[in-house]
């Protein structure tokens, strides 16, 4: 994990565990370290981002068991992080979204850590590669393509078998009751599209509380596109404001 701390914030302070896109595959701490630095200044929370394992030299579990894995530490370890262990939460983007909707049902699952807000940018929720977005945006929007998402699904997964495993495609699991809050960004001409629509829809109808906002004529990846594309900064400051919001609660 690299591990960022705010300026002048009286500890203890917040802690986001942050997973990088990069379909399981590709990404690392240093393609997403200006997200993970505008994310710790904008929110004041600390911030550790989790250098997981990635295929095709570690398959499917292995990056949710990574994630999970740094987020029961960040818990653990809070005190001597300056953190509070009350006020965590999980934030991702493309793959990462998907890690973090993982991490969040486990969380649930084995009772803690407590999450005050799960954070997901246009996640990958479905293996299956299913959805309209997947037809209308398949090529000519930007770097992700639904053949590029084959790619990756074929260097992640084990098999096309693991596309229904839970922890896999989140959207399968066979309840989503009572997992964290949620704020859900996705862009419009993007192939995930309808992975996180979908997603934030299936929260909704279980009674998580969830904050869902679709920029438009955004693509895939445009979160990170900082300081030349508007609505990169603008997606950041709402999901800025969702973390303070959360945090602020007693």
């Amino acid at each position: 994990m690299r591990l960022y701390w705010p300026h002048q914030s009286a500890a203890p302070v917040p802690a986001i565990v942050y997973f990088h896109g990069g379909g399981h595959v590709i990404g690392s701490l240093d393609t997403h370290d200006f997200v993970a630095r505008n994310l710790c200044g904008g929110t004041g929370a600390m911030v550790a981002s989790v250098d997981y394992r990635m295929g095709p030299e570690h398959k499917f579990p292995a990056a949710v068991d990574d994630c999970f894995a740094a987020l029961e530490w960040v818990h653990a370890n809070a005190a001597n992080l300056g953190a509070d262990p009350r006020r965590i939460g999980v934030h991702g983007d493309s793959a990462g979204g998907n890690l973090a909707a993982v991490v969040a049902l486990l969380a649930r699952d084995v009772g803690g850590p407590q999450l005050r807000l799960q954070s997901l940018v246009y996640p990958v929720t479905d293996y299956s590669l299913v959805g309209e977005s997947y037809d209308r945006y398949s090529s000519g929007y930007g770097i992700l393509t639904r053949a590029a998402m084959v790619w990756f699904r074929d260097h992640y997964l084990r098999s096309v078998d693991d596309a229904s495993d839970w922890r896999a495609s989140p959207i399968r699991t066979v309840n989503l009751a009572r997992v964290a809050p949620a704020i859900v960004i996705t862009a419009e001409c993007d192939v995930l599209h309808d992975d996180g629509e979908r997603y934030a829809e299936a929260l909704r109808r279980v009674g998580v509380p969830v904050e869902y906002k679709d920029f438009t004529g955004m693509i895939h990846a445009f979160f990170g596109m900082v300081p030349a594309v508007d609505d990169a900064m603008n997606a950041q400051r709402v999901v800025w404001a969702a973390f303070k919001r959360a945090f602020a609660q007693a």
